[in-house]
């Protein structure tokens, strides 16, 4: 009954085609002998007509050779040689396996469907002082809605009032709550569990976290890998040569051999029904569409099966430090000023001159400053270097070394053996002091380095602009073999192009990085991963892979994932590759009946299909929920108004 209930209006339909056929077929055996022969051919034009159709027109546009000639070749031929039970048992059972497939496929579509239901219906905008329900699609940057506990968040934006715990599941796999306040930026899709949130529109729906989301889901499967190209072109050339191998069956040892004619008709039409590549034209995108959904499940957007191919052949890993094996929130441990110089005068030039500056370490000064902080004009981002800015009348530099080198700057004092960053200060090139700050290790960061080299990938690399004494204390503390410190953004590509070539055709090349002045290097790798990227446009329309969590451990998560449904892309053309051609040589020996045929063909393709579905039920090793802090908490509604 569930299996029925879970069939569209066509799969039943056909449902009821099929059982009215066995029923002919059952009657035909007790009525008179002179009808019989009728009720078979009425029989058979109801089961094989769609698939009659299909062949005929395919012929007239050229497309001779496909699972529906061989199919009517075969039937047909079993008619014309009075085997009118097999004929038509052929036609069913190749339309149940149809139905069968069609429920597989729209089994692995309703699972990401399901997963990422996160398409919100409506939003609360408000609007004069009162609250009207309007699709998100009317929602413009700017606006204000309301988010009542239990609703989806249309679109994304920044929390203007309120407090809530958010369930992030749908996003990013994530069980545990997002405690939102004040100033929090929040993402469409994402559900509001206990009190109702003021939120200002910062994207439209079309722009928004969503929307990229269910774009990049959809599209996956337009991206298609060496092995479905492969099978694809060999069913071309396989499927002529099999039509070829029957005539010649069916002709060479009657003309030659003095054999019977109509016996080895009956083998070379075993041999048509037994060779149709259903299994593998089939289960083998729907292994890798599995693989995407089960990816998609974990909170790892994977944008094509042609990436979840190339992670499956992962041999080298290379992490960017910042953001991704680190918080990317820094903060100020030290204050160096020069002689005559305040610390309050430091932090405050530098956190004026950073002001607009998206850098994590810029933000960490400027969150350090108790200050307002006043307009600057002309600013200067220097790639690799720093920042300048107009202020008042004079210049500030900010930045490192090299910046102070550049500017010819005199007096500047070194601050020796920190594992922090230190940033440098300048007025109209006049050296005014240092400050330090640092960064703080993933707590899964750790966890994923050795994860990895649990999978088998000891060649870890990681990148970073900071200093020799940075890079190296974080990859000890890591134990990450390789480190390359003091890059530029262009170093940073050369640094992947030498290790893809060390590696040749022995594996694929992976770089990990979150999505912040990453784009160049994500995409110069074989796959570029943007680690917790949702919010950054620019990551995720660079990147091969989206890991929703701003977890590096997703990292192998993904290439076991990917690996999985390698093995089991393997087995199935494997499974039916054996089993094809055990059944054709015992058809073409005579041994084989069509009923075995029918076996070699449907039975195999729905085994098949039940095997690349077990991609499906992988799920996330921890998917309990945590007792969250709010599940005793009165939860406050704001009434809405319907338009």
């Amino acid at each position: 009954m569930s299996l029925i209930k879970r069939m569209l209006p066509d799969e039943k339909k056909e449902s009821g085609v099929i059982a009215l056929c066995l029923m002919l077929l059952i009657l035909a055996h007790f009525i008179p002998k002179n009808i019989t022969i009728v009720l078979y051919i009425v029989t058979y034009i109801i089961s094989a007509y769609p698939i009659l159709k299909e062949a005929i027109e395919n012929i007239l546009h050229g497309k001779w050779f496909d699972e529906n000639f061989l199919m009517s070749v075969a039937t047909v031929g079993a008619l014309a040689i009075g085997q009118f039970s097999e004929a038509i048992a052929v036609m069913l059972f190749y339309r149940v396996g149809e139905i069968f497939e069609d429920l597989a496929i729209e089994n692995s579509k309703k699972s990401i469907t399901n997963l990422l239901d996160i398409r919100p219906e409506y939003a609360n905008l408000e609007l004069n002082g009162k609250l009207q329900q309007v699709k998100p699609e009317l929602l413009n940057k700017g606006d204000i809605i309301i988010v009542n506990p239990g609703e989806k968040i249309a679109v994304d934006g920044v929390v203007e009032s309120g407090e809530a715990y958010l369930n992030t599941a749908a996003l990013t796999g994530e069980t545990k709550p997002l405690l939102v306040t004040k100033n929090s930026q929040v993402l469409g899709g994402m559900i509001v569990e206990n009190s109702a949130l003021r939120i200002r529109v910062s994207k439209e729906y079309k722009d928004s976290t969503v929307t990229k989301i269910l774009e990049l889901v959809q599209n996956a499967s337009e991206k298609k890998t060496k092995t479905e190209n492969f099978i694809t072109k060999f069913s071309q050339i396989y499927t002529p040569v099999i039509v070829i191998s029957a005539i010649m069956l069916a002709s060479i040892p009657p003309l030659f051999l003095g054999q019977e004619f109509q016996v080895w008709l009956y083998r070379a039409l075993i041999f048509l029904v037994i060779s149709c590549p259903c299994a593998l034209v089939i289960s083998i995108p729907l292994s890798y569409f599995g693989g995407i959904g089960a990816s998609s499940r974990a909170g790892i957007l994977v944008k094509g099966s042609n990436y979840l191919e190339a992670l499956s052949q992962a041999k080298a890993v290379i992490f960017d430090k910042t953001g991704t094996l680190t918080r990317g929130e820094f903060f100020v441990t030290q204050i160096i000023p020069a002689n005559g110089v305040s610390k309050k005068e430091i932090v405050k030039l530098a956190a004026i001159a950073e002001s607009s500056s998206p850098h994590p370490i810029a933000r960490s000064i400027v969150k350090n400053y108790p200050g307002n902080i006043a307009r600057v004009s002309n600013v200067e981002e220097l790639v690799g270097l720093g920042v300048r800015a107009e202020y008042q009348g004079d210049t500030i530099s900010v930045g490192n070394m090299k910046l102070m080198n550049k500017l010819h700057i005199d007096g500047v004092s070194t601050i020796e053996d920190t594992t922090g960053t230190v940033v440098y200060v300048a007025l109209n090139n006049e050296y005014f002091g240092a400050i330090e700050v640092s960064d703080m290790i993933k707590t899964d960061a750790k966890v994923a380095i050795q994860g990895l080299k649990n999978v088998g990938i000891d060649n870890v690399t990681m990148l970073t602009g900071d200093k020799k004494i940075v890079g190296k204390n974080v990859a000890e503390k890591l134990n990450i073999p390789n480190v390359k410190t003091e890059l530029l953004p262009q170093d940073k590509v050369t640094e992947v192009e030498r290790i893809k070539s060390e590696i040749g055709d022995k594996g694929k090349v992976i770089f990990v990085g979150d999505g912040l002045n990453d784009t160049p290097v994500l995409a110069s790798a074989d796959v570029g991963v943007a680690m917790g990227a949702l919010g950054s446009d620019a990551a995720v329309e660079v990147a091969d892979v989206v890991l929703m969590k701003d977890n590096p451990t997703a990292v192998t998560k993904a290439i076991k994932i990917a690996r999985k449904t390698k093995v089991i892309v393997w087995e199935n053309i494997i499974f039916a590759l054996v089993v094809k051609a055990i059944f054709l040589l015992i058809g073409a020996l005579g041994i084989a009946t069509m009923w075995e045929a029918v076996f070699a063909d449907v039975g195999v393709t729905f085994i098949a299909i039940l095997n690349a579905l077990r991609l499906l039920k992988i799920k996330e090793e921890n998917e309990k929920i945590n007792k969250h802090p709010y599940s005793k908490t009165k939860k406050y509604k704001v009434e809405v108004n319907e338009a």
